[in-house]
Formats: structure tokens, sequence, C-alpha cells
């Protein structure tokens, strides 16, 4: 599904405000990976709350053509879900019962009743994530690798076309990070069904910390610096060792070429 976003801007705090994105205008298209890039503080995560209307903006957001501050919060949740950074800030609930809190963020409330139809994609959600068998655990007694992917079969419980992730690889080792992201790479190249029957593609929108994650997952990348839309595009057309040294203020590439230098002789 297509995330088209229009001369958005947003800010926080009450009675004077800071104003965090200025003007920012891209497209996510549909059935890409698209990964935000940026210094700390450039707006990144604050781009991801305007996406899923947690923060009041200017400017318009879009899914599929449909503007975001029309759509009801039950629509909201069937379009998009937010995959965030582990965190253990949480309660103690079970692994399925953590993953049908998708099917309640699609339905908009805990007041419904989980029918047949949500059970299945439960079910399936557990299967595919290879939960099944822990799906009686505590939450609390899972390692950072486990609850990462319970986070996300929660994720994928919600049944929406877009994805947005915040840092979600944050504090797992290479091996989860690599699954993680395998995981989601490969749930891009598929499509999801509306309860209106409509068909889409699969669209993801990420925050990465770590570059070389974002490059090796993204196909295209927005890049912002100080809250303004530095560069948009295809990875490959984009990203230069000089574009990269502007928004981070650093020789990116040249940090790189010396720790991988340090790695070679060890």
């Amino acid at each position: 599904m297509e995330v088209r976003v229009s001369h958005l801007s947003a800010s926080y705090g009450k009675g004077e405000q800071v104003q965090v994105l200025h003007d920012v205008s891209f497209t996510a298209a549909s059935g890409r990976r698209l990964c935000v890039m940026g210094s700390n503080g450039s707006g990144k995560t604050t781009l991801l709350r305007a996406l899923i209307c947690a923060i009041e903006y200017e400017g318009d957001v879009s899914y599929g053509g449909v503007d975001l501050k029309k759509l009801s919060r039950r629509e909201t949740g069937q379009r998009v879900a937010l995959l965030t950074q582990m965190n253990r800030s949480y309660f103690s609930y079970s692994v399925e019962d953590t993953v049908a809190q998708g099917r309640y963020a699609r339905r908009a409330g805990f007041l419904h009743a989980l029918d047949e139809e949500d059970r299945a994609v439960i079910e399936q959600v557990l299967r595919t994530t290879g939960l099944s068998k822990i799906r009686e655990r505590s939450i609390a007694t899972l390692s950072g690798g486990q609850l990462q992917r319970v986070f996300l079969a929660r994720t994928l419980a919600q049944e929406t076309p877009v994805i947005l992730l915040d840092e979600p690889t944050n504090h797992l080792d290479l091996k989860y990070q690599e699954e993680l992201l395998s995981y989601l790479a490969e749930w891009s190249k598929g499509t999801t069904v509306l309860p209106d029957k409509t068909e889409h593609p699969n669209t993801v929108i990420g925050v990465f910390h770590d570059i070389n994650l974002a490059l090796s997952f993204a196909e295209d990348v927005c890049v912002l610096k100080e809250g303004r839309l530095l560069a948009f595009g295809a990875c490959k057309d984009v990203l230069t060792d000089a574009l990269l040294q502007e928004a981070f203020d650093v020789d990116v590439c040249g940090v790189m070429q010396r720790h991988m230098e340090r790695w070679q002789s060890l």
C-alpha cells in the first residue's frame, strides 16, 4: 500500500512548542522497503508517530490514497501497525495473549471478543514465527530474541499492509537481527487483504540506528537532518559518501572502513 506524506510538520510541547519536523514530503511506494535515516534528534521517531496519528501534525498523510485524518481508529488499525524497539516495560502476559493484542488493535478496542477468524490468524502467526511451543509462557521469562519475535507476531496478527519499524533490532544480537529482518523482507514480498476485500502489496517503513542494517534491508531511503528532508530515493541512487557525512556530521564511510580494517587485523 502506498504511503504518501505531503508537507508534513509536527511539534511537541504545550504553550511554546518545539517544531521537530519541517515540511517533509515523500512517497513510500507500494510493496517497497523504505528506511528513514538521520542522526539522533533528526525527527525519525516523530515521523513514525505522525504516520499513525499518535501526535498532531500539519500537512497530509495518506494510505492508498485515503487521508489518514479521515480514517477512524479502527480503519487506521487495519492499514498500519507499528513494531517498536524492544523494552522491558510490559505486563506479564502469555505469548499467545500478547500476540492476540494485534487483533484487538485491528478491531480498535478490547471490548471486541475474539472470534474464529481472530483465533485462526493468531494460530497461523504463532506457527509462522515459531512460537507455538511456547504460547503459554509468560513473556517476562523470554530472552530478548524470543521477546522481539513475539512483538513481531503481534504486529503481523494485526494484518495490515503497512508496517512501521522503530529501531526494532535494538538490544538484539546479530543472529536475531538477521532473523527479524529476513522475515520482514520476505513479508514485504506478499500482499494483505483489507476487510473491504481489496488486496494491497505489503510496505515497510523502518527507522534503524545501525546504518549497515539499514542498507542491507532497505530498497529506498528517506534521509532527515534537523527535521527536514535531506534526500529521498532509491538507496543506490541517493546514498553517497558526501550525503552520509552531511546527514551524520561525520565521515561515515571512513568510520565504517576503519572498523572493518580493525576487525580484519584481529
